[in-house]
C-alpha cells in the first residue's frame, strides 16, 4: 500500500470519473472542466485500477459509481485502498440507503453522494480535497468573491451571506435555517459545512416530512437486530454514519413531537441508545436543522418544543424570498443557463423576458427559477415563457382571491380582521376595507403584469393597515402586536421597515 497521498504537482488538479453510463461521464467531464479541473475517464473498474496502479499519484481525487456491471464499486473501493489509502474517493449512486452508505464508509469512502449530481455537490466535495486552478469557480472566500455572486446573486444579502458563512463555519454550533421552500437552505447547509473543520466528513441529510415518524427514528438512530418485526440485522443510523461530520434536519417543523424529546438529549448529551438497544452510542456530530414553518407559532399550537427550538437555534439564518432580491433574479437565471445548457449554445434572455421574470413574484424561489429556465432550454422561446409567466401569476392571484372571499372573520382586539383560515399568519391578514382593492386589482384581466402590481400594491396598504391596528390595540408594545398578528418579532420590524411605518412616542417593547 502507498501512503501519505501527494497529488500531482500540477496547475491542474485531475479527477479519475469511474462511470458506465455514458451520458453521466459526459455530465461529469463537461461539470468538472466548467468548474477548472482535469478530467480522465474509466467506463469500468477495472480500467480504473489500472490506471491508478500505474498513475495514482497524478490524481486529486476518484469519483466512483457505486452500481457497474462485471465489478461493482465497492470492490474497486477496496483495490483502490491496497493501493493508496489516503486518495480521496467519493462514491456515487441512485440507491441512497442507509446501508449502501455504511458500507461504502466502512470501505474506506471519503464520503458517499446521491445522484443526480448537481455542480453544486461537485464543487462542495473538491473544496475539501483540492483548490481549483485561478478563475474556476469557488464558494465564498472574500466579500464581493465572483462565485458566491454566481451561487447565489448580487443583492445585499448575498454580502451578508458571504460573511456569515465564513464567521459561522469555524463554530460547533447548531444552525437554523429559516426561509420560503425552495430557497435555498440545503444549499446553504452545504456551503457551511464545506468551510467548516468537519468539511473533510460526512454531510447526510434526512427530509422530516418525507417519512413516517417511525422511518425518521430509525433512520436518525439505528436499531438493534429484534427491535421490531423485519429487523433481521442491526441497521447503524445517520447519527452514528456522520460521526464528526454534519447532519441536516431539513423540515424540522414537521418531526413527530415526541421524537423532538430524543433529538433535545443528543443535542444536549451527544449520546443515544438504538431503537432496542441498550448500549449508549456517543456521537460528535453538527447539527443544523432547516423550516418553511413558523416555529413559534408550532410553539404556541404545541406541535414543536419549546426547549428544542431554543437548543437549535443558537446561530440563526433567515433565508429571504427571491421576491424580496429581485436583483438575484437575472444573475441566476444566467447561471442556471449557463448549468443546464449541456456545453450546448445558450437562448437569449430577450428585453421582454428578462422584464417578466424580474416583475413576477416566485412564489416557488429559486427552484421555480431554475425549472423555468431548463423549459427555456427546451422550447427556446421567450415569447412562450413571458405567456407563461403571465399566466402562473393570473392563476395565482384568481387563487388568493378565492382564499380571500372565503375566509371567515374573526375579531382580534375588538377590531375586524379577515384571515384566510385559522393559523394562516399574517401573510394573509388585511383589512377589509382592502378586499374591494384587491378584487378590483385580480378583476382586470389585459395584462399580466399590471394585476400583480395592483395586487401588490393593495397587499402592502392591507398589511401596513393590519400592523397599524395591531400597534394600536396593544398600545404601541411591538412584541404583543406581533403576538397579535402570528408573526415573529422581527419579522415585524422588518415590515415595518419595508412599509415605513414610523415609531411612535409610544412605542415599546
Amino acid at each position: 500500500m502507498r501512503s501519505g497521498f501527494t497529488p500531482a504537482a500540477t496547475t491542474t488538479p485531475k479527477v479519475l470519473v469511474v462511470e458506465d453510463e455514458a451520458e453521466s461521464r459526459d455530465f461529469l467531464a463537461m461539470a468538472f472542466k466548467c468548474e477548472g479541473y482535469g478530467v480522465e475517464m474509466a467506463e469500468d473498474g477495472k480500467e480504473a485500477v489500472d490506471i491508478l496502479s500505474d498513475r495514482f499519484g497524478e490524481f486529486s481525487a476518484v469519483f466512483l459509481d457505486l452500481l457497474m456491471p462485471r465489478k461493482d464499486g465497492l470492490s474497486v473501493l477496496r483495490e483502490i485502498r491496497l493501493i493508496s489509502k489516503d486518495l480521496p474517493v467519493f462514491v456515487t449512486s441512485f440507491s441512497v440507503s442507509p446501508g449502501n452508505i455504511v458500507e461504502a464508509m466502512r470501505a474506506g469512502a471519503t464520503d458517499f453522494l446521491a445522484k443526480p449530481l448537481t455542480h453544486e455537490d461537485l464543487r462542495n466535495q473538491m473544496l475539501q480535497v483540492a483548490a481549483p486552478r485561478p478563475g474556476a469557480a469557488t464558494l465564498p472566500a472574500a466579500d464581493g468573491d465572483e462565485a458566491a455572486q454566481n451561487l447565489w446573486g448580487n443583492s445585499r444579502w448575498i454580502r451578508e451571506i458571504q460573511a456569515t458563512i465564513r464567521r459561522i463555519s469555524e463554530s460547533e454550533a447548531p444552525v437554523l435555517i429559516d426561509g420560503e421552500t425552495g430557497v435555498g437552505k440545503e444549499v446553504l447547509a452545504r456551503a457551511i459545512h464545506a468551510h467548516s473543520p468537519r468539511a473533510g466528513r460526512p454531510f447526510l441529510k434526512l427530509n422530516c416530512a418525507a417519512l413516517p415518524s417511525e422511518l425518521v427514528e430509525s433512520e436518525l438512530f439505528g436499531y438493534e437486530r429484534g427491535a421490531f418485526t423485519g429487523a433481521f440485522q442491526r441497521k447503524t443510523g445517520m447519527f452514528e454514519m456522520a460521526d464528526r461530520g454534519t447532519i441536516l434536519l431539513d423540515e424540522i417543523g414537521d418531526m413527530d413531537y415526541k421524537l423532538q424529546a430524543k433529538l433535545l438529549q443528543v443535542l444536549q448529551d451527544r449520546e443515544f441508545q438504538r431503537l432496542g438497544g441498550k448500549e449508549t452510542v456517543r456521537v460528535d456530530v453538527r447539527v443544523m436543522a432547516a423550516t418553511h414553518r413558523d416555529l413559534h407559532m408550532a410553539i404556541a399550537n404545541e406541535t414543536f418544543r419549546e426547549d428544542l427550538y431554543y437548543r437549535l437555534n443558537v446561530i440563526n439564518v433567515c433565508i429571504p424570498p427571491l421576491r424580496e432580491r429581485k436583483e438575484d433574479i437575472l444573475t441566476l437565471a444566467h447561471r442556471f443557463l449557463q448549468k443546464h445548457s449541456n456545453g450546448g449554445p445558450l437562448p437569449v434572455l430577450t428585453a421582454g423576458l428578462q422584464h417578466a421574470m424580474v416583475n413576477y413574484d416566485w412564489p416557488g424561489n429559486i427552484r421555480e427559477l431554475e425549472n423555468l429556465i431548463r423549459r427555456f432550454l427546451v422550447f427556446r422561446d421567450a415569447s412562450e415563457m413571458i405567456r407563461e409567466l403571465g399566466v402562473r401569476a393570473e392563476r395565482r392571484a384568481d387563487r388568493a382571491m378565492e382564499a380571500r372571499n372565503s375566509a371567515p372573520l374573526r375579531v382580534a382586539a375588538g377590531k375586524k380582521v379577515a384571515t384566510a383560515g385559522a393559523g394562516a399568519g399574517f401573510g394573509s391578514a388585511y383589512e377589509p376595507e382592502a378586499a374591494p382593492a384587491v378584487a378590483e386589482a385580480v378583476a382586470e384581466t389585459s395584462g399580466g403584469p399590471s394585476v400583480l402590481i395592483q395586487v401588490a400594491k393593495a397587499k402592502e396598504e392591507a398589511e401596513a393597515a393590519a400592523i397599524l391596528q395591531a400597534l394600536h390595540s396593544t398600545h404601541w408594545n411591538r412584541k404583543r402586536a406581533a403576538l397579535l398578528l402570528n408573526i415573529d418579532y422581527k419579522a415585524l420590524l422588518y415590515k415595518m421597515k419595508k412599509l415605513s411605518i414610523g415609531n411612535s412616542p409610544q412605542m415599546r417593547d
